[in-house]
C-alpha cells in the first residue's frame, strides 16, 4: 500500500461516500427505510413518557375501581407502543437488510466487470488471489454496514437525541453535566477510532495475501506434489494466515479498550443520572414517575452511545473494505476504446494485417524490449508461422494484434493495421470480434462440452457445434462421455486429456469462425496421430471462412508449418529471417539450424 493510501486510512470513515454512487438508485427505498428508523426511534422515546403516565397517573388514585381502570388504560397505552415499536422496527430491518444485500451484488458486479476489462498489465501487478479477497471479504463487511450496522447507528443516533432533548426539557441542570461527560466519552472513541480502522485495513491486506497464496497453489497442486512442496506451501500459508492473525488480534486489542472505555464512561453517567434524581425524589423535588423516566431516558442515552461505539468500530473496518474496492474501481486499463473509433472495412478477400515498425516493452520489463523495429506484412489468405527461441517475441506479436497491449506510445512506437486501419482506432470488441484465437495452453471453463465450445459463439445451434466438434476430430471422444456433449467438464477440463482439452480448444475458434486466426503451438499437447488429424483439420480451418482466413501460428515444432506461405524467423524481438521453409533450408541460416535440430533428433 503506497504513503497516499496509508495515510487516508488513517483519516475518518469518509471512504465509505465511495458507496452513494451505488446507493443512489435506491433513493425511494432508503427515505422509506429512513421513515421506519425515524417512528422505530420515536417509538422508543414514547416508552418512558408511557411509564411515567403509569406510575404517576396509575398507582395515585384512592379509589381502587378507578385506580384498575387507569392502570388498564396505561398498561394498554404501553402495550401500543411495544406493538408500534415492533412493527417499525420489523419494517427498518427488512429494508436495511435488502438494501445490504442489493448494494454488495451491484458493488460486486461492478468490481468484477471493472476488472474483467483491465489489460494483462493489470494482473502483473495484482494476484488473482487479492481480487477474490476484496470481492468477498471485503464486500462482506460493506454488506454488514449497509445492512445492519448503519441502520442501527442512525437508530441510536435519533435515539441518543431524542433522548438527550427530553432530559434536557425535563432536566436541564442534570442535563448540562451529562453534556460534558458524553463529550468526554465522544473524544477519546474518536482517537482510539483511528487506530482501529488503519489495523483494520492492514488485518484485510493480510488476509487478502494469505488468499492468493491459496488461489495460486491450488491451481499447480500437481506441479507442488510432484515436487513434494506440500509442507512447504502450507509453511507459507501458515505464515500468511498468521500474519493476518497477529494484525487481527492488533485489532481486536484497540477495539475491545474502545469498548470496554464506552461501557464504563456510559455506567459512570447512568450512575451519576440515577444517584441525583434519587437525591430529587427524596427532597420532593421530583416525582417517582419523573425519576423512572429520567433513568430511562438516561439508559437511552447511554445505551445508545454505546451502540455508536460498536457502529463506529464497524465503520471503520468497512471503510478500510471499501478503500480497497475503490481502488479496483479507480483503476484504468491503458487499453481502452478510441473516442472516435471507425469500423474496420471488410471484403470477401479477408483481412490484411500489417505490422509498421512496432516496438515495445511490457511495463514490468521496460528496460529489455519484446519487439524493436518489427514489420511484417500478412496478405490476406495468407498462412504464415513466426518461429524462434523462447523469448524471441512471437507471443508478443500475438498480445499486441489483439490489443492486450498497446505499442510503445508515440511514432517511435509504430503502428499495427488490420485493412488500413490502425488497431488502436478500433473498438475493442470489434477487433477481437474478428479474430480467434487457439492458445498453447487450452483453457475448459467448469461448464459442459457443448458450453465450452459454444463459448466461441453464444447463439450457435447444437448442430453448429457438433460440426465444429467433427472439424476439430473432437467429436468421438465427446460422444463417449458419460453424457456426451452435456457432460460437465470440471474446473480447468480435469476430467480431460491434454489432447482432448486442445480439441475442445480448436473446435471453439472453428466455431467463432473468424477472418484472422491465431494458432499458439496449437497441438502441442496432441500425440502424433491426434496432431495428423488436427493438423489437417487446421488446414481445413484456414480455408473454412466466408471470405479467406488470414492466419498467423506460433511454432517451435517445426515439422507442423513446413506448408506455411511464409515462415518469419524472430531473435530478440527482431525479424531475422523470412521465406518458405525449402528457400530457408537452403539459405543455412538460424531456421536451418533449428531445423536440423529437430529433424536430426
Amino acid at each position: 500500500m503506497n504513503a497516499t493510501a496509508r495515510t487516508s486510512a488513517r483519516g475518518a470513515p469518509r471512504s465509505l461516500t465511495g458507496l452513494l454512487p451505488f446507493l443512489r438508485p435506491y433513493r425511494a427505498r432508503i427515505a422509506l427505510a429512513g421513515l421506519f428508523l425515524v417512528l422505530a426511534a420515536l417509538a422508543t422515546l414514547a416508552f418512558p413518557l408511557a411509564l411515567r403516565n403509569l406510575v404517576d397517573g396509575g398507582l395515585s388514585h384512592a379509589d381502587k375501581g378507578a385506580q384498575a381502570l387507569a392502570l388498564r388504560n396505561h398498561f394498554g397505552a404501553l402495550f401500543a407502543v411495544a406493538v408500534a415499536l415492533g412493527v417499525f422496527s420489523a419494517a427498518r430491518f427488512y429494508m436495511v437488510s435488502w438494501l445490504g444485500e442489493r448494494v454488495t451484488a451491484d458493488l460486486r458486479n461492478a468490481v468484477y466487470a471493472h476488472v474483467l476489462r483491465q489489460s494483462p498489465e493489470f494482473f502483473e501487478t495484482t494476484q488473482t488471489g487479492e481480487v477474490l479477497s476484496r470481492l468477498t471479504t471485503d464486500t462482506t463487511l460493506v454488506q454488514t454496514v449497509v445492512g445492519s450496522s448503519l441502520s442501527m447507528g442512525l437508530r441510536n443516533t435519533v435515539m441518543g437525541v431524542g433522548a438527550l432533548a427530553m432530559l434536557v426539557w425535563t432536566n436541564p441542570y442534570v442535563m448540562s453535566v451529562v453534556l460534558l461527560a458524553v463529550v468526554l466519552v465522544v473524544l477519546p472513541t474518536l482517537w482510539i477510532g483511528r487506530r482501529v480502522r488503519r489495523l483494520s485495513r492492514d488485518s484485510q491486506d493480510r488476509v487478502a495475501d494469505s488468499s492468493a497464496i491459496a488461489a495460486e497453489v491450488l491451481n499447480a497442486v500437481p506441479v507442488v506434489q510432484s515436487y513434494t512442496a506440500e509442507a512447504r506451501e502450507s509453511a507459507r500459508f501458515w505464515q500468511a494466515t498468521d500474519n493476518a492473525f497477529q494484525t487481527a488480534v492488533k485489532r481486536s486489542r484497540a477495539r475491545a479498550l474502545l469498548v470496554a472505555f464506552i461501557i464504563v464512561a456510559n455506567t459512570a453517567l447512568l450512575l451519576w443520572g440515577l444517584y441525583r434524581g434519587t437525591e430529587a425524589v427524596l427532597a420532593g423535588q421530583m416525582t417517582a414517575g419523573h425519576l423512572g423516566q429520567t433513568v430511562v431516558y438516561v439508559i437511552l442515552l447511554a445505551g445508545a452511545v454505546a451502540v455508536l461505539g460498536e457502529v463506529y468500530g464497524d465503520l471503520l473496518r468497512a471503510a478500510g473494505a471499501t478503500e480497497r474496492l475503490m481502488e479496483l474501481l479507480a483503476s484504468t486499463s491503458p487499453v481502452a476504446d478510441p473516442a472516435a473509433p471507425q469500423e474496420l472495412p471488410l471484403s470477401g478477400r479477408g483481412l490484411e494485417v500489417e505490422f509498421d515498425r512496432v516496438s515495445f516493452h511490457y511495463p514490468s520489463r521496460p528496460e529489455t524490449a519484446a519487439l524493436h523495429d518489427f514489420s511484417l506484412r500478412l496478405a490476406p489468405g495468407e498462412t504464415v508461422a513466426l518461429v524462434g527461441a523462447s523469448g524471441a517475441g512471437k507471443t508478443t506479436v500475438f498480445q499486441l494484434l489483439q490489443r492486450f497491449y498497446d505499442v510503445d506510445g508515440g511514432a517511435a512506437g509504430g503502428a499495427i493495421r488490420l485493412n488500413g486501419v490502425d488497431v488502436r482506432q478500433l473498438p475493442l470488441a470489434a477487433l477481437r470480434a474478428h479474430t480467434g484465437t487457439v492458445p498453447q495452453d487450452a483453457v475448459i471453463f467448469s461448464a459442459s462440452a457443448l458450453d465450452n465450445i459454444r463459448y466461441g459463439r453464444p447463439q450457435a445451434s447444437d448442430e453448429d457445434v457438433v460440426a465444429a466438434a467433427r472439424a476439430a476430430f473432437a467429436h468421438d471422444f465427446l460422444q463417449a462421455l458419460p453424457e456426451g456433449y452435456s457432460t460437465f467438464l470440471g474446473e480447468r477440463g480435469v476430467r480431460l486429456s491434454g489432447g482432448q482439452r486442445q480439441r475442445i480448444a480448436i473446435a471453439r475458434a472453428m466455431l467463432k469462425d473468424p477472418p484472422l486466426l491465431l494458432l499458439d503451438e496449437a497441438t502441442s499437447a496432441l500425440d502424433a496421430e491426434s496432431e495428423r488429424m488436427v493438423q489437417a483439420a487446421l488446414d481445413s480451418a484456414m480455408q473454412r471462412h466466408t471470405g479467406r482466413r488470414t492466419t498467423l501460428v506460433i511454432a517451435h515444432r517445426l515439422a507442423t508449418v513446413q506448408n506455411a506461405d511464409r515462415i518469419v524467423v524472430l531473435e530478440h524481438g527482431r525479424v531475422v529471417e523470412e521465406g518458405t521453409h525449402t528457400a530457408l533450408l537452403a539459405r543455412g541460416g538460424v531456421y536451418a539450424r533449428l531445423a536440423a535440430l529437430q529433424f536430426t533428433a
